[in-house]
């Protein structure tokens, strides 16, 4: 059987011109977009571990008389704390200790044959990872509680090195924030006239383009329109360089991306695919060479009309995954039973719905049993939108992408909808978990996906999967480090932040029993130009007052995207929960996204 296959993505642009800021209070220059270091904090103690055998070793009054000792020795007003779980003595040298200071003091310690060992009790900062890519922040597809994916979390685990990710679509657009990620791939197209690169299969796997010059081209119904450049796109959100303050962050930012050319002029046919499938995930195509980097993940973004797989799909995904690749398929973008739609509708994939910023099914996403989870796929225009327009850019899957109408031009980045935008946020987490555990199976990696979902905070009729795939979650889980289950409490509601103001949103907690953790996550999501003019506080029902965040005259980046753990043991979980922001300067202002508490 051979069925036409189309790409499963809706362009979208913008020309949105941003406003010009009142006069404002004096600020400095912009500081550089690179990874700032961690604080350099004081040493103001240090910890000190004594020999078994010697009497401060397990006795706080020797501990306290050798404490004293080392104070006369050194002229340091030294002082013994307390005894640390593991043993060791916690010794304070005061908030005016010098570098010099501690060293002589840590030299006199070190000097005693009763002490193991001295070391300074230094500080630790919360990693959140906010990447310096300077369009990030547009992405909230990966970062924001209520329609995100929770991909931040989750780098500190990993961010898919060693795992190649096969792109099996319209081939690859030139762009500088990929060239780094990307390995050397295949054109599979094997006729000419929609290659357009004047031959059929090679090993050049360029996107020649997808325009069509006239309506009814490419068959009764379809439209002219100009090149997409959508594997370009779909490639971006899955291994995107991160950290090059540059563009956009990849979920997958160090695995490997692999263009793989099915689709030209036209779309593209089941035999070029199913050929595709198997050379990506290492089998043998006739003809063709052996693939140097077989793909232990591939996305399909693309598909077409058909009430049954295809039996040449079929044979090809049972293949790739029987050598261990999992295959991500997008479930379509007719708002109507994915049943009806191929690859979606073959076994052994991972059929993704779409997703909208609010978290409800996109409205033009497919549904049904056989979607297994769903992503964020966006929406650039509303449902009651006239078709082709675009109206929310916003609210798109933001990505790199290609300026030229027909041909290659220069690169860019826009904003796209699509069940094809949904699927690579899926294929890039199974690229994070295959990296994180590379005995995972095809299998076990569907299952954890899966099992590891969040319902959808919207609604979604027709059936989603499991809901909304949830990343650092499901690296937990896979990773055996799955925190302590509890519930997320959630405000989505805007809060406007004006300049010298002080606003709060509440969170109402039930349902809870006894105190608050001792670490309780606060997912803050704050729009604003210049985040270093606010100030960010937890309140909690009492109203006691523990900050989050300080203000700083030199933090000019945009948006706060964190999350912060705070000790809450003290307090009663339930009961009424404020995050107050204070904005302390002229010239910036935002509002409060959302923002989260998880018990």
């Amino acid at each position: 059987m051979v069925a036409s296959a189309a790409i499963l993505g809706a362009a979208a642009t913008t020309g949105a011109i941003a406003a010009v800021p009142s006069a404002a209070t004096p600020k400095p220059a912009p500081a550089s977009q690179t990874m700032r270091a961690l604080p350099s904090a004081p040493v103001e103690k240090v910890i000190v571990t004594y020999k078994s055998q010697a009497a401060e070793a397990g006795s706080n009054t020797a501990a306290k008389s050798d404490t004293a000792e080392k104070a006369a020795k050194t002229g340091e007003k030294l002082s013994f704390e307390r005894r640390l779980a593991g043993g060791g003595a916690l010794v304070d040298l005061g908030d005016s200790a010098t570098k010099q200071d501690v060293t002589e003091v840590m030299d006199a310690f070190r000097a005693d044959p009763s002490v193991a060992s001295v070391e300074p009790d230094i500080r630790a900062y919360a990693m959140a990872v906010t990447p310096n890519d300077t369009d990030y922040a547009k992405q909230w597809d990966l970062f924001e509680a209520t329609g995100g994916m929770n991909v931040p979390a989750a780098w500190d685990k990993t961010t898919g090195t060693g795992v190649t990710v096969a792109v099996i679509d319209t081939g690859y657009a030139a762009h500088t924030d990929l060239a780094s990620n990307i390995v050397a791939g295949y054109d599979f197209i094997s006729t000419s006239a929609d290659a357009r690169d004047g031959n059929g299969r090679d090993a050049d796997a360029k996107d020649e383009g997808d325009w069509n010059a006239t309506d009814g081209e490419c068959g009764t119904g379809s439209k002219a329109s100009n090149s997409s450049w959508h594997g370009t796109h779909v490639a971006g959100t899955i291994g995107a360089t991160t950290n090059n303050t540059k563009g956009i962050a990849g979920i997958a930012y160090n695995a490997k991306i692999q263009p793989v050319r099915v689709l030209g002029k036209c779309g593209g046919s089941s035999s070029d695919i199913a050929d595709a499938i198997t050379w990506a995930s290492g089998g043998t195509v006739p003809g063709v060479p052996a693939n140097a980097n077989p793909a232990k993940v591939i996305n399909l973004s693309l598909g077409g009309a058909s009430s049954t797989c295809p039996s040449v799909y079929q044979t090809a995904i049972n293949g790739a995954v029987s050598r261990g690749t999992t295959v991500v398929v997008a479930a379509g973008n007719s708002n109507a039973n994915t049943s009806g739609f191929t690859p979606a509708n073959c076994s052994g994939v991972i059929t993704v719905a779409s997703t909208s910023r609010e978290g409800n099914r996109s409205y033009y996403s497919n549904y049904g049993t056989i979607v297994d989870v769903s992503a964020p796929g966006g929406e650039t225009r509303r449902s009651t939108d006239t078709p082709g327009t675009v109206t929310t850019p916003e609210n798109g899957i933001y990505s790199t992408l290609n300026s030229g109408t027909t041909t290659q031009s220069t690169e860019n980045y826009k904003p796209y909808q699509g069940t094809s935008m949904a699927a690579p946020h899926i294929a890039g987490l199974a690229a994070l978990l295959k990296s994180a555990k590379s005995t995972l199976t095809p299998a076990e990696i569907e299952s954890a996906i899966k099992t590891n979902a969040r319902p959808l905070p919207g609604t979604c009729t027709g059936g989603c999967g499991t809901g909304i795939a949830d990343t650092a979650k499901t690296v937990d889980a896979v990773l055996g480090t799955t925190p302590p289950s509890g519930n997320v409490f959630t405000n989505a509601t805007d809060v406007t932040i004006a300049d010298n103001t002080t606003v709060s949103s509440s969170i109402a907690v039930t349902g809870r029993t006894g105190n608050a953790p001792a670490a309780l996550k606060v997912g803050v999501d704050i729009k604003h130009t210049w985040r270093g003019d606010l100030v960010i506080d937890l309140i909690a029902p009492d109203g006691t007052v523990r900050n989050l965040k300080a203000s700083s005259s030199s933090d000019s980046a945009d948006n706060v995207l964190t999350t912060y753990t705070v000790d809450a043991s003290s307090e009663v979980a339930n009961g009424t929960w404020k995050l107050q922001v204070r904005d302390v300067a002229s010239g910036d202002t935002g509002y409060i996204d959302s923002w989260s508490l998880t018990f």
